[in-house]
């Protein structure tokens, strides 16, 4: 199993829009081939900083999501939000 973990800062205006962006959109991700969980998180201290963590049942899943025409137009929403640069990891859970 694969977690994805994206750190997201987003510039405080921006904060309400891509809410709304990840609501809209949240089914489809969670119920892409392979994916098994997903969730979003908000930073309590610094809410303009966000987590989304994904499990893939494995990495072709994650790559085959990642290069799908779904994922690149919410990305293309989502991208011109941020504040800085996102971080993104792919993890092995033990």
């Amino acid at each position: 199993m694969v977690v994805r973990i994206v750190k997201m800062t987003f510039k405080t205006e921006n904060i309400t829009s891509f809410r709304q962006i990840f609501e809209k959109n949240k089914e489809s991700i969670a119920s892409f081939d392979g994916c098994t969980f997903l969730e979003l998180y908000q930073d309590k201290i610094k809410p303009e900083i966000f987590f989304t963590y994904s499990y893939w049942e494995n990495e072709n899943y994650l790559e085959q999501y990642r290069h799908s025409d779904f994922f690149k137009s919410v990305w293309s929403q989502t991208k011109v939000l941020f504040a800085t640069p996102p971080e993104a990891w792919s993890l092995e859970k033990l």
